[in-house]
């Protein structure tokens, strides 16, 4: 995971911008992206810090509770598709994404594999 920029850079480079240099200078100077110095003067103008945001964070699961008891039960039943699954958590009121009911299947080993038979050729 990358790691974001020092403070000693940041500041050095928010020094710079405030001391007459343009973003676009400042950036070359210290190596940075101009977009980058253009965000962390903008981020201090507006705060007054130039210290990093929080990077990251945990996303709640979505399938939990009577959604994911009925899950479990609808995938036992009967063959599925991801897709359909989907349209159908979604006919319940709960409007999920397909990789968000992929990791859930997975996750609990209910994947359904098709197997196409073929007739030996001899």
């Amino acid at each position: 995971m990358a790691a974001p920029y020092s403070m000693d850079l940041r500041q050095r480079v928010i020094e710079a911008v405030e001391g007459g240099l343009s973003c676009n200078q400042a950036a070359a100077r210290f190596d940075v992206a101009i977009s980058t110095a253009i965000g962390w003067v903008n981020r201090y103008r507006e705060t007054g810090s130039f210290a990093p945001e929080r990077m990251g964070g945990h996303r709640p699961k979505k399938l939990v509770g009577e959604y994911r008891e009925w899950l479990l039960q609808r995938c036992r039943a009967k063959e599925f598709t991801l897709r359909g699954l989907v349209g159908e958590l979604a006919e319940r009121g709960l409007s999920v994404d397909y990789r968000v009911v992929w990791r859930f299947v997975h996750d609990e080993k209910l994947s359904y594999k098709k197997r196409v038979f073929r007739e030996s050729s001899g």
